[in-house]
């Protein structure tokens, strides 16, 4: 069910249907562009920009239980690679289409006296509130929908480097030589030792101390 919170008519997705009536078969088509709301997309992945132009084709049918609202959404989405963290634009086409219920009307478009008995239905249903409809709710959801949960740049983006962060498709040759890590604690130890503690290490007599052997014989 709809909230509490009265629509406001001055908002450029609430939708006016009161030229259409309570007449089945009575159409009404609208083209608009609008301001995009915040957080419209995915959020910290990629999205509409707050402010930027939203495109609305929009038609709205009448019909027995209420009004069957058809449209389509275009706009430019912006976020990053999620590989190598470069911006990403792509230019965005959502469709939806729900129906708006009359609060008072079944399934059937028959008045009823108590609308809302059916608490479970009613969460399911969009409602016409003072013939008045709001595509907010259903805009977000056509357009997370119609977005890619992970942008990529290119579709053979190889990402960043592992070891220093260079964008490996700006560069393909580009590698670091590898290194055994054990090898790297002995080659450290080795750069700090003396010659001679080198030597003895390595089992090799320094030629002084052969020297001195010699005169002793």
């Amino acid at each position: 069910m709809a909230s509490n919170a009265r629509l406001d008519h001055r908002n450029p997705l609430v939708i006016d249907t009161h030229e259409l009536g309570r007449r089945p078969g009575a159409m009404q088509r609208l083209t608009r562009e609008v301001d995009a709301p915040r957080d419209l997309g995915l959020e910290g992945v990629i999205g509409v920009p707050e402010g930027a132009p939203l495109e609305l084709d929009l038609r709205l049918e009448s019909v027995m239980e209420g009004v069957l609202v058809t449209g389509t959404a275009r706009a430019s989405a912006k976020g990053e690679c999620v590989r190598c963290l470069e911006p990403v634009g792509l230019e965005l086409e959502a469709a939806f289409q729900e129906m708006f219920s009359y609060p008072d009307a079944d399934d059937r478009g028959r008045v009823i006296a108590e609308p809302g008995d059916d608490a479970e239905d009613d969460e399911d249903r969009q409602y016409i509130e003072d013939g008045l409809i709001d595509l907010e709710p259903l805009l977000r959801d056509a357009v997370v929908l119609a977005l890619p949960m992970q942008p990529v740049c290119q579709d053979d983006c190889q990402g960043l480097c592992s070891e220093c962060g260079a964008r490996l498709t700006d560069d393909p040759e580009h590698h670091h030589d590898a290194t055994d890590i054990r090898w790297a604690a002995l080659q450290g130890l080795a750069d700090t030792m003396s010659d001679g503690e080198k030597d003895e290490m390595s089992g090799d007599v320094p030629r002084s101390a052969r020297a001195d052997e010699k005169q002793e014989k």
